[in-house]
């Protein structure tokens, strides 16, 4: 890991993406968080993501995004660990560039208007141009409807100030393995399936950004270190054994069966969400619970 704000890092290992627990009153259960951030740090994870769609920041108010950003920031400069950071325009990046801890922001590929792969790399030049800090490309094309080919990715690696890419395509298609058998230098692919992970790490992704990873961060990070290692005999039964996990996981939309994990083992004060999500049931919530047994 290189220093923060350095212009030619290559983010490596894990990176797990907080979700924003509530207590029953429906506040952010700031305690919380951090003794999660804390444990998720203690267990193996080389960094944390804050504000990313696992942290549902589209429901929480201008404060509330403030005082999370704020407390993971704090926590990362005290364990000297990563913080990448959600942020998707330039008045979300400006406010950056006094947090020493960040080292990148994560930044989606336009949803919904599809302006196509040139729209995409102008919207991203742009971006980079007025970003105090690198930034990773969050590309999820199942969400955001905009595909983007491997030659367009690499042109996407070629931009001044795009560190890397969270690459969640939604499997192994022909467009990533064409990727993979090519990363241009310099350039971080992590990947983002949690299901998918172990493949994508056995083709050369530098590491991972995995909302999964919340539970069994330390086999998680293990799983890392195994394909870095080229331990195969190692790699190959975990990630089998950690898809079955993310799978079940992922059941529901995110983060609501993680949630209801993690307070089923007492780790946050309530399985809480925001709308438009509603609580995971209890059924989904016991097959996470089983796959971690």
């Amino acid at each position: 890991m290189c220093l923060p704000h350095c212009e030619h890092m290559l983010l490596t290992g894990l990176f797990v993406p907080m979700i924003t627990p509530f207590d029953a009153s429906g506040a952010v259960a700031f305690s919380a968080l951090e003794a999660l951030a804390r444990d998720t740090l203690g267990a193996g994870a080389t960094g944390l993501v804050a504000l990313g769609t696992t942290a549902e920041p589209s429901a929480l108010s201008a404060g509330e995004r403030r005082d999370v950003l704020d407390l993971l920031a704090a926590v990362c400069r005290e364990w000297q660990a990563p913080l990448i950071v959600g942020a998707n325009d330039p008045d979300q990046l400006r406010i950056l560039a006094d947090r020493p801890a960040v080292v990148a922001a994560l930044s989606l590929v336009p949803p919904f208007l599809r302006p196509g792969e040139e729209g995409v790399l102008a919207h991203f030049a742009a971006l980079a141009a007025a970003s105090p800090v690198p930034l990773v490309a969050y590309h999820v094309p199942y969400r955001t409807a905009q595909p983007m080919s491997a030659a367009a990715l690499r042109r996407l690696a070629a931009i001044d100030g795009v560190a890397g890419i969270k690459l969640s395509a939604g499997g192994i298609d022909a467009d990533v393995i064409d990727l993979m058998a090519d990363v241009p230098p310099g350039f971080a692919v992590l990947g983002g399936d949690d299901v998918v992970i172990s493949p994508l790490l056995a083709l050369g992704a530098a590491g991972a950004v995995l909302a999964s990873a919340h539970v069994c961060t330390a086999d998680f990070a293990a799983l890392i270190e195994a394909w870095r290692a080229g331990d195969v005999a190692t790699a190959r039964p975990l990630g089998h054994r950690l898809a079955r996990l993310s799978a079940a996981l992922f059941a529901g939309p995110n983060p609501t069966v993680i949630k209801g994990v993690l307070a089923a083992r007492g780790r946050i004060p309530t399985a809480a969400v925001r709308l438009p999500l509603l609580p995971a049931g209890p059924g989904a919530i016991d097959a996470g619970l089983m796959q971690m047994r």
